[in-house]
């Protein structure tokens, strides 16, 4: 079904972990291209879904390691679920936790940085990044980090973003994979439950709340215009 050159319909499975981390800026794109169904991962039953049934899927960010498999031991299978939409090559998007689980699927180490990255700081592009649906980005480099673990690049996949203290925040595995180490999506009114949510690691990280907020509400509507823009290029990359 189509709408029109590069307006495909399609429908979208998102694996949320927390439910303040969710589409964001992502959201009245995807809402208007077809729907969004969303699944709590842990709490929702992922087994009885088909990995390479949905059109779309991403994957959302959340405060837990992927290596905590014995704490959390619903990641074995959504680890495994994922490696199977890889084999697939379905569509799917991950960030965060998100692009860590990806990687982790696609047999690469996920491990803590030693760094808690948490604020708005601009990224660095590769030149591959550059050409692609992280352009938005190239003019106007700052975003939201919010992680504490990093991840070796997965076999064959191609790094499109860094920053000083993260190499590894964004990548593409093939044409129908990406991930985001940094949350692109994330800002405007909810993230006041970001704030609530997380209050616990950012008074252990010393983050100043308060400018944190500050920020989040003065960057917004530059961050939501080059959140939509990122999504609607790399639906166009797949021909969407």
């Amino acid at each position: 079904m189509s709408a029109g050159k590069n307006r495909r319909v399609f429908s979208t499975l998102v694996l949320r972990h927390v439910a303040f981390e969710d589409l964001g800026a992502f959201a009245p794109i995807l809402e208007q291209r077809g729907g969004v169904r969303v699944l709590d991962v842990g709490v929702d039953d992922l087994e009885g879904e088909d990995a390479e049934a949905p059109e779309l899927v991403i994957v959302l960010g959340g405060p837990i390691g992927v290596y905590e498999e014995l704490r959390y031991p619903f990641l074995t299978q959504e680890i495994e679920w994922i490696a199977r939409r890889i084999a697939a090559d379905r569509p799917l998007l991950g960030i965060c936790l998100g692009a860590q689980l990806i990687a982790k699927a696609a047999g690469a180490r996920v491990y803590p940085s030693g760094v808690k990255e948490i604020g708005f700081a601009p990224l660095t592009l590769t030149e591959t990044g550059r050409g692609s649906c992280l352009a938005p980005f190239a003019e106007d480099p700052i975003t939201l980090h919010w992680h504490g673990d990093t991840f070796d690049l997965p076999h064959g996949a191609v790094l499109l973003a860094s920053t000083e203290s993260c190499r590894n925040q964004g990548f593409m595995l093939g044409p129908k994979v990406i991930g985001f180490q940094f949350h692109p999506e994330a800002g405007g009114k909810g993230f006041e439950r970001w704030l609530i949510g997380h209050a616990v690691e950012l008074s252990l990280a010393g983050v100043d709340i308060v400018q944190l907020r500050s920020d989040a509400a003065r960057l917004w509507p530059a961050l939501a215009r080059k959140a939509e823009a990122v999504l609607r290029l790399w639906l166009e990359g797949l021909g969407w």
